[in-house]
């Protein structure tokens, strides 16, 4: 039953995140009066914060296996966003950007890495992460329009309110979860071998991959609803389908990695979802009705599927003595990726354009995918394997 405990734990997490996700930068810039460059400061510092508690949490994660860095990861969000009922001051909305919100963004590799150790034998092992993928992505068509009602229904406070009680309900599957399973033998910490087995040039290099894809898709965001509205003249609404659209492709095209032949090497895989996501970029941009945006967004959520799915099993498969920081490390391509996307494509935006905006995203893809492309030999580690036999009813028995 571990990894139904954590599709819930994953499933809540995710509903909690999209709930709030797209209107804390409205919270700031009307109920807390913040001009937009605040709103960017204040955003940042969450992202900021974030690095760095979620790099710290994944060593200590190596360290002892358990569950209370995920604990920490859910509660202090909670706390943050209750505090934000109470309080539009700014230094108090920094500090709480700081010390509470930033925190939640390790939830989600902290629950990556519970996967990791948990289902590391039985027939979940090879299917656990696309399936909590597909999971996450679900949470994500679901929650923002949670939000839209809580929001029409209660103001920011209510908003707020909910979004940290689904919070603290994530602890409900993580401590059902039960105590950590023993994984693999991990090397002794602090020694010079042991840092240099690790950061090899296969590590570095997927890192700064992932790293551009994330810019790239979250560039790609910010420019996509401008090109929208500003450029084609079409509606605020149109952007809400576009993006949720692209939520739902991402559900069954990670679900559809679990049909993979046995012990196919990822790295292909996720290099034709990164060629897809530059296709997406350019189809996009010669996009001028809403019909064709639309048939876009399936190119891009397989693409997202794909990457975000498999690109967490390849960092863990490369350091396979250290799944707390593997994991953390990609999420934490994403979080960079968040600090840069803004000021990028709204400078590119703005001079250029918005088509230039976005086919400079596909160009940040393609630099991404020919970085993964010349970083070594695929050792046999990072294959996708073979399903065992029972997998087929894994939901229902692991």
């Amino acid at each position: 039953m571990r990894l139904n405990h954590l599709i819930a734990g994953v499933l809540l997490l995710g509903i909690a995140d999209s709930m709030i996700g797209p209107y804390l930068v409205l919270f700031g810039a009307d109920e807390a009066n913040l001009s937009p460059f605040q709103v960017g400061v204040f955003v940042s510092l969450i992202a900021a914060s974030g690095l760095v508690v979620s790099t710290w949490l994944g060593r200590r994660y190596d360290r002892s296996e358990g569950r209370w860095p995920a604990v920490v990861a859910v509660t202090a969000p909670a706390v943050g966003y209750l505090v934000l009922t109470v309080t539009t001051d700014y230094v108090l909305l920094l500090l709480v950007a700081i010390g509470f919100l930033g925190a939640g963004m390790a939830a989600f590799p902290q629950l990556f890495s519970l996967a990791r150790t948990h289902l590391a034998t039985g027939p979940a092992a090879a299917r656990g992460n696309p399936v909590l993928r597909s999971v996450w992505s679900l949470a994500w068509a679901i929650g923002p329009l949670l939000g839209a009602v809580v929001l029409a229904w209660q103001g920011y406070r209510g908003l707020l309110l909910v979004t940290a009680a689904v919070f603290v309900l994530v602890l409900v599957p993580l401590a059902a979860l039960g105590h950590t399973a023993p994984g693999p033998a991990r090397e002794p910490t602090g020694t010079p071998g042991t840092e240099r087995h690790r950061w090899t040039r296969p590590v570095l290099l997927a890192v700064a991959s992932y790293t551009l894809f994330h810019t790239a898709m979250l560039s790609g965001s910010v420019a996509l609803p401008l090109y929208v509205t500003r450029t084609l003249d079409l509606s605020d609404s149109d952007v809400g389908l576009l993006f949720s659209v692209c939520a739902f492709v991402e559900v069954p095209a990670a679900l559809g990695l679990l049909l993979l032949p046995a012990r196919m090497r990822k790295r292909p895989l996720i290099l034709a979802g990164m060629l897809l996501f530059v296709a997406y970029f350019v189809m996009v941009a010669a996009s001028s009705t809403l019909a064709a945006l639309v048939a876009t967004q399936v190119a891009r959520g397989v693409a997202i599927a794909v990457v975000g799915a498999l690109g967490i099993t390849y960092v863990q498969d490369l350091l396979p003595t250290a799944p707390g920081r593997a994991t953390a490390l990609f999420a934490n391509t994403l979080t960079t990726g968040s600090l840069i996307s803004g000021v990028l494509a709204g400078a590119v935006a703005q001079t250029l354009g918005y088509q230039a905006a976005l086919l400079l995203c596909g160009g940040l893809a393609a630099l991404g995918a020919a970085l993964l492309a010349v970083s070594g030999p695929e050792d046999r580690a990072t294959a996708v394997p073979a399903p065992e036999a029972g997998a087929a009813t894994v939901l229902a028995t692991d």
